[in-house]
Order: C-alpha cells, then sequence, then structure tokens
C-alpha cells in the first residue's frame, strides 16, 4: 500500500491554490522545512512570512492579514498551534470568525524520539472547545489534500492535524465532505469509530476480528467539528457497542465529542482506545503506539473486552 506523507501533501497542495489565488498568505513559525510549507515559500516568496519562534506574534498577524481579505495558512508544530497561541487563536482569530486555516504537523505520539514535550495529545480537546473553528485529523495524505482545499474555499477558522510520519493510503473511500464521516467496512457486531493514523490501525484490527469470528464496522470521521452526528447515532442503533480510537488523550477528543451526542440522543455503550490520561515519552513511533496500545493489537483487545462485558 502507497505510503506518503501527509505534510508533503500539504505543501504542494498550497503551491498549487496559491497559484491560482493571489489572496492566499502562508505563515511559518521557523519551521517551514519540516511542515512543508518552504514549497509555497520557495514560489512564491513575496506571500510568505517567517515568524521564527514567535508562534503568538505569527497567530496575530495571521488574524490581521485574514481581516485585510487574505486567506492565511498559519503552520507550526501541533504543540505550538494549540497550547502555545490558545490566546490568540482564541481572541484574534475565532472571536473575529477569521479566515485563518491552522494546519499543524508532528501531532500525537508517532513524533517519535522528539518526546513528551512535542507530542501534542491535547490539540484536539483545544481547538474543539473554541467557537467558530473547525477541526479536522484527515487520515491520509490524499484526504489532506482535500481537506486543506474544503478550508480554503470554506470562510473562517480550521484546525487541520497532521503527523510527523507517513500513512498509508486507505483504499476504496468517497469523497471529502466536511463534517461527514464515512463507512470503510460494514459489520454487525462492534462498529470501530477512528480519525487520523488510527484508521489503518482500525482496519487491520478488523481484519482480525473477522478472522476471529467477530463482524466490524469501521468509520472514519475525519471531520472532529462539527461532528457527524447522523453517522454516529446510526452506528450506535445498529451494533452491540462502539469503539473510539484515537491518537490523542481521551478526555476531551473525538471520543468525549461521540459521547456528547450519544447521552444525549442515543445512549450506547462505548469505549476508547486512546491515551489514558499520560504525557507521552521518547521512542519510535511503532513502540509507543505498541507501548500505549494504540494499535491494531490494542484496538482488538479493547474490542474483545467490550463485547463480552
Amino acid at each position: 500500500m502507497e505510503q506518503l506523507y501527509s505534510r508533503e501533501v500539504y505543501g504542494k497542495t498550497l503551491v498549487e491554490l496559491g497559484r491560482k489565488d493571489p489572496r492566499i498568505i502562508v505563515v511559518d513559525a521557523d519551521l517551514s522545512g519540516s511542515t512543508k510549507t518552504i514549497l509555497f515559500a520557495r514560489e512564491f516568496p513575496e506571500r510568505f512570512f517567517n515568524f521564527g519562534v514567535a508562534e503568538q506574534n505569527m497567530m496575530t498577524a495571521a488574524a490581521g492579514m485574514a481581516r485585510c481579505s487574505k486567506i492565511v495558512f498559519a503552520s507550526t508544530f501541533a504543540m505550538f498551534a494549540s497550547a502555545r497561541v490558545l490566546d490568540q487563536v482564541r481572541n484574534t482569530i475565532c472571536y473575529n470568525n477569521s479566515s485563518v486555516k491552522i494546519v499543524a504537523t508532528h501531532a500525537g505520539l508517532t513524533v517519535g524520539e522528539d518526546g513528551a514535550s512535542h507530542q501534542a495529545l491535547e490539540d484536539i480537546a483545544i481547538m474543539r472547545v473554541l467557537p467558530n473553528m473547525r477541526v479536522i485529523v484527515p487520515c491520509d495524505a490524499w484526504e489532506t489534500r482535500a481537506a486543506v482545499i474544503v478550508a480554503y474555499q470554506t470562510p473562517g477558522p480550521f484546525y487541520i492535524r497532521l503527523g510527523r510520519a507517513k500513512s498509508v493510503t486507505i483504499d476504496k473511500r468517497p469523497e471529502f465532505v466536511l463534517g461527514k464521516g464515512y463507512l470503510l467496512k460494514e459489520g454487525k457486531d462492534i462498529a470501530i469509530i477512528a480519525c487520523g493514523i488510527m484508521v489503518q490501525e482500525a482496519l487491520a484490527a478488523s481484519a482480525v476480528l473477522a478472522d476471529q469470528g467477530i463482524s466490524s464496522s469501521v468509520a472514519n470521521i475525519h471531520t472532529i467539528k462539527p461532528l457527524d452526528e447522523e453517522l454516529i447515532i446510526r452506528l450506535a442503533q445498529t451494533h452491540k457497542a462502539l469503539l473510539v480510537c484515537e491518537e490523542h488523550q481521551a478526555a476531551g477528543g473525538l471520543y468525549s465529542a461521540i459521547c456528547e451526542v450519544l447521552a444525549r440522543k442515543s445512549p450506547a455503550r462505548v469505549d476508547y482506545v486512546a491515551v489514558e490520561n499520560k504525557f507521552g515519552q521518547s521512542g519510535l513511533p511503532e513502540e509507543l503506539l505498541e507501548f500505549y496500545a494504540l494499535n491494531a493489537a490494542g484496538i482488538v483487545k479493547k474490542a474483545k473486552i467490550l463485547l463480552e462485558a
């Protein structure tokens, strides 16, 4: 299966959009080589601004540019694009409903050896609570491209969360629609609901479960906000249980968003595969996913426990 860097495709998509629309401005915080906004900088140096290690200034300036009818893409690592800049994102971007598209790379445990200080596991929770903010966690590089294009076409702020490592391309998926998840596999016993890199782990787990006589659906919920409530409720009403998988803290992310919907509209048995109130640590991405049970084996184990409860 094809493996690509989502951040590389992000950079190329920016160039593609920049050729069509001179309103596009790109800002970065001294990490353009890693976020791949350097591709835009090379082709459109007059529309690229490197703010150095001054992320708060970058977000405030991005908001100002957006108020001058620009469409601004702001990038840095997810850790710095969420917690470090919360005040500025809340008060200058979201409060004014400005068209600043925050595309954060290097999210989650799979940052790897950089360790806990750089492993953003709280960013979805931070961004999801902000009024006017949309939150997208693409499952692969091509969904990243679609999400960036939709963000460009849609007024207002976005937070798009990307990883550091290559991701497997997911086959046979429908067209990306903001706020609409989709099924990659249909089953009857348990619905495995995932976002980001956990989609590929969910598909692998589903295959293992099938070999053990357990039928599972796999859903990709790429848009955390606005959430596809209709799909969530349908899965809750047609399966014995739901298992939510995310490379994020269990609190505040996709699991929390789904539980909020179910508590109001369709109570169901639901559990999670996520980080349980812990920080990350240094290690290879695959080692960290195994240690925190955020892999296919962890999903299989939790699914069986959930169905036996």
